[in-house]
């Protein structure tokens, strides 16, 4: 897509209120022009090939074809950035629908949400804008990508990483589902995750990587110590940190700001897991829009820390792996499905010095 051209939308919705509602949002921005509507999945095909856009907003409960088989069909025929538009309730088929290619989501805006109409159409613009950073083609790859399985039977985990902090926005349900996917059994770490998503999703998500993985992962609520073997995610809408209460190394859950420009924060995460863990700590930065883990890995390194960032060949948006690159610090640069190995396989060359236990 040329840099300077206007952002061709197609909006697919059943609902004549959505349709209308996603519209303005969308044509409040210059930058954007919505170029067609349909009312359901076929005539949404129909519109895809004939008109071409640069961007779908997908509405997955739809008459004549639901949206997880124009999903598919779209992604084999012509691979189009997907942004779904779900409801609260919906959150397992948000999931599911990324992993079947879909980039990023956002709420459905209702008529008895008039509040949040004006935070939700923001929060659609930017992330609208911000396809002009997406790489369609790797969204194709990774769907075709096998993931390697990693078994633990080597040990190498036990001799590395204690704590594994990892942060991801626009591309990272996916990129995650697929590193945690990828082992046989539940490593000999901590997997703390800081993925940017908005409040009353990120239990749906942990829940399905506890279902989907060896791995038992939760929605954080503060105060969890770090177990080896599990996954705590940042609630949407909150940053996690990492603090020492009674002796220990615990969650800490922070109400956000108005101010705040990512949320969860990937930095806020990187930086004090530093602070507390040190040399046992190895950082992971996958795909996502804006530079948010660059203060966090310059953390990390300087408390004696690893750093992996995912390469430009597999990221959907190179943008955050790109800024943690440009510190310096970042130790290794793999695509996505060498990220579940090195893991296993990580050791601090730098510092093999590890802390005791947490």
């Amino acid at each position: 897509m040329n840099q300077h051209s206007l952002i061709r939308v197609l909006v697919i919705d059943d609902s004549a209120f959505s349709r209308q509602a996603i519209t303005r949002m969308l044509e409040a921005s210059p930058l954007v022009q919505v170029v067609g509507v349909a009312r359901d999945g076929e005539e949404a095909l129909k519109k895809t090939f004939e008109l071409e856009p640069d961007l779908i907003t997908l509405d997955l409960e739809m008459p004549r074809m639901d949206g997880f088989t124009f999903l598919r069909v779209v992604m084999s025929k012509r691979p189009t950035p997907v942004m779904v538009i779900s409801g609260r309730t919906g959150e397992e088929d948000v999931f599911r629908a990324l992993e079947l290619g879909a980039v990023d989501f956002i709420s459905k805006p209702t008529p008895h949400a008039d509040p949040e109409i004006v935070t939700i159409g923001q929060e659609l613009i930017r992330k609208v804008h911000a396809i002009r950073e997406l790489r369609i083609d790797k969204v194709r790859e990774r769907l075709s990508a096998m993931p390697p399985v990693v078994s633990q039977g080597r040990g190498h985990l036990a001799q590395s990483a204690k704590v594994v902090v990892v942060g991801s926005s626009t591309g990272g349900p996916a990129a995650l589902m697929q590193i945690f996917g990828a082992y046989s059994e539940a490593p000999n770490c901590a997997f703390l995750v800081a993925q940017h998503m908005p409040a009353g999703f990120t239990r749906g998500f942990a829940d399905r990587m506890d279902r989907l993985t060896p791995m038992h992962a939760a929605e954080a609520k503060g105060g969890e110590a770090l177990v080896p073997g599990t996954i705590l995610v940042a609630p949407g809408g909150k940053h996690m940190e990492l603090e020492t209460a009674g002796g220990r190394t615990v969650t800490r859950i922070v109400a956000s700001r108005s101010d705040d420009k990512y949320t969860p924060s990937v930095d806020r995460l990187f930086e004090t897991a530093a602070k507390e863990v040190g040399t046992g700590l190895l950082a992971v930065v996958l795909t996502g829009m804006g530079d948010d883990g660059r203060a966090g890995v310059l953390a990390v390194s300087q408390n004696g820390g690893t750093v992996i960032a995912e390469s430009e060949e597999t990221a959907v948006v190179f943008g955050m792996p790109q800024q943690a690159i440009r510190t310096g610090v970042v130790d290794q640069v793999l695509p996505l499905g060498e990220i579940a190995v090195a893991i296993g396989n990580g050791r601090n060359e730098r510092n093999r010095a590890m802390r005791g236990p947490l």
